[in-house]
């Protein structure tokens, strides 16, 4: 039994019980039809017309069995259509770091989802250990990063270049624009983002290279958290520049210069290197690409 048999069925009911008028509207023989509804019969062991005269009529089985064919050959013309639509109506799920989700992938999906409004984006918005993980098991289908993956199967595209800034209070001892020495860095207190994020990976890379060595006295997920022991004095941070544009615009922090330091990094975009990207994938990729070019960049609005 084949869908092409309740297709046949199918056309048969539709057609008043009529084998003749369904071979037609089938471009098929009259027998080629008949020989299908004796095959369906046959496979379950069933009447599914009865032949009254030159008639047939559908048995109370044959009822059941409309019921379930019309189903059925709804089910597949739905997935017929879907399949063959993939590229506009398919699901694509997502990852992003945190600094990603929080600022860009809200407006890449607003676009998005008007350039192909039948298509469902699902997201997940954690560290880039994690998304990595994501990647590996293929929940995820790409991920866009702010740190570098460490596996050997992911492969990786940059697209936008980022900087870090690094924030005081502004009733601390340094001015909006100074340039801190090494030794004047080294021994503020730090509040940095969690091991694992993108930002850290960066700020440690950095370190590093200077031959700095830092133990935060205070790690967190959340940019505000930090921006806010910030104002309060507690230490310095080390953010994306973006996510502290507004309290440096409203004067509530102050950024400085590190002598020796850059702080710069760019976002990625990540995919397990055996994972198919359909073109609705690559479509979403070439947005966050090319967003800097065709829209205004967003800004973080988030409240401190």
């Amino acid at each position: 039994m084949t869908i092409r048999h309740i297709r046949i069925f199918l056309a048969v009911c539709g057609c008043g019980c009529n084998t003749t008028r369904a071979a037609e509207d089938l471009h098929m023989t009259q027998p080629a039809v008949s020989l299908a509804i004796r095959e369906l019969e046959q496979y379950y062991g069933v009447r599914l017309f009865d032949r009254i005269g030159r008639r047939l009529v559908l048995t109370g089985t044959g009822q059941r069995f409309l019921a379930y064919g019309r189903r059925i050959a709804g089910l597949m013309d739905d997935m017929d259509r879907e399949l063959r639509n993939w590229d506009q109506l398919g699901l694509l799920r997502v990852g992003a770091s945190i600094t990603i989700g929080a600022q860009f992938l809200p407006h890449y999906v607003s676009t998005f989802s008007q350039l192909y409004p039948k298509a469902e984006v699902r997201v997940e918005v954690a560290a880039s250990d994690r998304l990595e993980e994501g990647l590996m098991d293929n929940s995820l289908d790409f991920a866009l990063m702010e740190g570098v993956p460490q596996g050997p199967a992911i492969r990786t595209l940059e697209y936008m270049e980022d900087r870090l800034a690094v924030i005081c209070s502004r009733d601390g001892p340094f001015r909006q624009g100074q340039t801190l020495t090494l030794e004047e860095f080294r021994a503020q207190r730090f509040l940095l983002r969690e091991r694992g994020s993108g930002t850290r990976e960066e700020f440690e890379r950095a370190a590093a290279a200077a031959g700095i060595a830092v133990e935060p006295v205070w790690e967190a997920m959340s940019t505000t958290a930090l921006v806010n022991g910030v104002i309060c004095g507690l230490g310095i941070a080390v953010l994306p520049y973006r996510m502290v544009l507004g309290p440096l615009e409203r004067g509530l922090v102050v950024s400085v210069g590190v002598e020796g330091m850059e702080f710069r990094r760019r976002f990625r975009i990540a995919w397990h290197k055996d994972k198919y990207l359909t073109p609705l994938a690559g479509a979403f990729m070439d947005l966050c690409r090319h967003y800097e070019l065709d829209y205004p960049m967003p800004r973080y609005n988030g409240l401190y």
